[in-house]
C-alpha cells in the first residue's frame, strides 16, 4: 500500500526553523516528483516548493523563496523541507505530494498521492 507520511511539525517562534520530512512506503519515489504544499483553514491548498525525479530545477513559491528549501534522498526514500526565517504567514498544515515523472507542477490536482499533513504554528 503506497503512503506518504510526514513528520516534524511543530510549534516555533517567528525567526525560528523546522525540517519537515515526507518517508514513502510502498513505492519508490525515485521516478517521482514530490512538493509540498500548505493549507489553512478555510483556503485552498497551495503550492510551497518543488523537486524533479531527474535534474535540479527544484521550484519554490515566491513567499518561500530564500527561506525554504527542498531536497530528496532517494535512498531512504525520503524528501525533506528545511525552512528557515519563519513567519506566522507560514503557519498551516504541511503535506507531502508526489507522482510519477513529469515536471515540477504547482496544480495540486496533478499529484496522485497524498500524506495526512503535519501541523507548523509560527507565533510572533
Amino acid at each position: 500500500q503506497a503512503q506518504l507520511v510526514e513528520s516534524g511539525g511543530g510549534a516555533v517562534q517567528a525567526g525560528g526553523s523546522l525540517r519537515l520530512s515526507c518517508s514513502a512506503s510502498g513505492f519508490s519515489i525515485n521516478q517521482f516528483v514530490m512538493a509540498w504544499f500548505r493549507q489553512v483553514p478555510g483556503k485552498e491548498r497551495t503550492f510551497v516548493a518543488g523537486i524533479p525525479w531527474v535534474g535540479s530545477s527544484k521550484i519554490y513559491a515566491d513567499s518561500v523563496k530564500g527561506r525554504f528549501s527542498i531536497s530528496r534522498e532517494n535512498a531512504k526514500n525520503t524528501v525533506y523541507l528545511q525552512m528557515n526565517s519563519l513567519k506566522s504567514d507560514d503557519t498551516g498544515v504541511y503535506y507531502c505530494a508526489g507522482y510519477l515523472r513529469g515536471a515540477v507542477d504547482r496544480r495540486r490536482e496533478v499529484y496522485r498521492y497524498w500524506g495526512q499533513g503535519t501541523q507548523v504554528t509560527v507565533s510572533s
